[in-house]
């Protein structure tokens, strides 16, 4: 099992930058590829970016690659989400998660363990 808690949530204005951070705990977080997706009122879940264990290879959804950067610390178990140039359609709950195979999330849009997920509002 592998645990996520997700913080850094909150709201902001249109423009400004946020930062979230996912801290895992369980199983050896480093052998985990970890992700995070974000879900908006009556909309679907959406994948945001992911990156692999070593966090060499990290990949992102086309609208969210030039404004968001996803990075990961191994020796602290956690991973980080920097969102710059927020705007009002980035409103969202933001879900941390963990996957054996990165595939799982950026192919699949599916993650074997998810964070409580966190809340970001971007006002106009």
């Amino acid at each position: 099992q592998v645990q996520l808690v997700e913080s850094g949530g909150g709201l902001v204005q249109a423009g400004d930058s946020l930062r979230l951070s996912c801290t895992a705990s369980g199983r050896t977080f480093s052998s985990y590829a970890m992700g995070w997706f974000r879900q908006a009122p009556g909309k679907e879940r959406e994948f945001v970016g992911a990156t692999t264990w070593s966090g060499g290879l990290t990949y992102y959804a086309d609208s969210m690659k030039r404004r968001f950067t996803i990075s990961r610390d191994n020796a602290k178990n956690t991973v980080a989400l920097q969102m710059n140039s927020l705007k009002p359609e980035d409103t969202a709950v933001y879900y941390c998660a963990a996957a054996a195979n990165i595939a799982t999330m950026r192919v699949r849009y599916e993650s074997d363990y998810w964070g409580q997920g966190t809340q970001v509002t971007v006002s106009s």
